[in-house]
């Protein structure tokens, strides 16, 4: 059954239920609103969801408006088209940079023609709200809170929070993650991936030199060295006496069970997001070199293959399917990606724990002498692998249809 879309923030509801425990008024003010705010986006996108119709396409335009702290978007007034020149607001211009740097992105390295794959205008609206702590994405353009200047600098002063959140817009056009539980984290994750690859390909970033963190740029201002989430480290993003540790976990062992409400997290799509993260990111480190190459294609195309109500060990299988067919079965890429999924203890249907075993003496290039065959084994027990996995993903499809 569909779901109504929930709008879709960067900062999870566990920080704003934090702030609005802080011993600071105006700090708890910020929080109370911004919750507010959400909320009636949230009634907004529902109405707007009920409509049928796409968003115009533009060519991937670019617009800026500007609120001037309003909530009224109709209002807003217009700061920086495509075409015009550089604002005097700096917010203004952060803004316009960010969404060029994420549309161009998806057209030179996955040939996306901007963010539904058809053009689609960005519209970004800047001082959205009286010091809103939140950036938001809610099915057609880009709102962006100011922050209390405390707890949250502006929102339009990290890139990776601007593209995680247009990175929604491309989900919503592809695998259209459901907003909740497994699939919900998967949702989120993926918008990490891509709002971390967005910044690595602006700054031409290694996986190796890249620090894989979100919102690090506009988290805690005066707080050095923290962020949101952490990609690599999930878990270890934060931890500071007014919001104590960064609760994400980074293996199925530690998973977050939430009930499928919005207190709940939607079953927790913020936490147990950190599981598919850390696979994404262990698979680009040990494929080496630009993350948007190899990593960056295997979770794109998997992502436009994946359905609706997918799983980690779905989408797991799809990855490793796809990066088969994209670098050949018993590739290191394809090794790379079977060792990271196992490492989060996500497993793929039919692996047996043999191949486990062969992969880390292959994956991470250890084993003196006995190295080659080692690979020689991991290729061909990967090939059996690929084709068992491929039956697989057929059987669990017909089974769906006919469900």
């Amino acid at each position: 059954m569909s779901r109504a879309r929930p709008i879709n923030c960067i900062i999870p509801p566990y920080i704003l239920d934090k702030l609005l425990d802080s011993e600071d008024s105006e700090v708890r003010q910020a929080a109370l609103d911004t919750l507010l705010v959400t909320a009636r986006l949230r009634g907004e996108r529902s109405v707007r969801a009920s409509f049928a119709g796409a968003a115009a396409p533009g060519d991937g335009r670019r617009t800026v408006f500007d609120c001037e702290q309003a909530e009224i978007l109709a209002n807003a007034v217009l700061a920086r088209p495509e075409d015009g020149p550089e604002s005097a607001d700096p917010c203004v211009n952060q803004a316009f940079e960010a969404l060029g740097l994420t549309r161009d992105f998806y057209k030179e390295v996955f040939q996306r023609n901007s963010i539904d794959g058809r053009g689609m205008r960005l519209d970004g609206y800047v001082h959205f709200g009286f010091q809103v702590n939140n950036a938001f994405w809610d099915g057609r353009q880009m709102l962006f809170g100011d922050g209390d200047g405390k707890e949250f600098s502006n929102l339009t002063g990290s890139l990776e929070v601007i593209s995680h959140e247009l990175a929604h817009g491309v989900t919503d056009n592809t695998a259209e993650f459901e907003y909740h539980n497994q699939s919900g984290a998967l949702n989120e994750s993926m918008s990490d991936v891509f709002g971390s690859l967005v910044k690595q390909w602006s700054k031409k970033q290694t996986a190796e030199e890249a620090d894989w963190l979100i919102g690090g740029d506009v988290w805690t201002p005066g707080i050095g060295g923290d962020a949101l989430r952490s990609m690599k480290d999930p878990g270890q993003a934060y931890n500071n006496p007014q919001f104590g540790k960064d609760p994400q976990p980074d293996r199925m062992s530690k998973f977050i069970h939430l009930p499928d409400t919005k207190r709940g997290d939607f079953g927790g799509v913020h936490y147990n997001s950190g599981i598919p993260n850390k696979a994404f990111y262990l698979t680009a480190v040990r494929i080496g070199g630009f993350a948007w190459e190899a990593a960056g294609s295997i979770w794109y195309e998997s992502l436009k293959a994946s359905s609706a109500e997918e799983g980690f060990q779905e989408f797991a299988g799809t990855t490793f399917q796809k990066a088969g067919e994209l670098f050949g079965v018993g590739s290191p890429e394809q090794s790379a990606v079977l060792s990271a999924w196992q490492e989060v203890e996500v497993p793929l249907r039919g692996v047996p724990t043999g191949v486990a075993r062969v992969r880390s003496f292959a994956a991470n290039g250890n084993g003196g002498a006995g190295r080659e065959n080692g690979l020689e084994a991991l290729a061909g027990q990967i090939a059996a692998l690929n084709d068992k996995v491929a039956g697989l993903a057929k059987d669990v499809a017909a089974l769906k249809g006919t469900g």
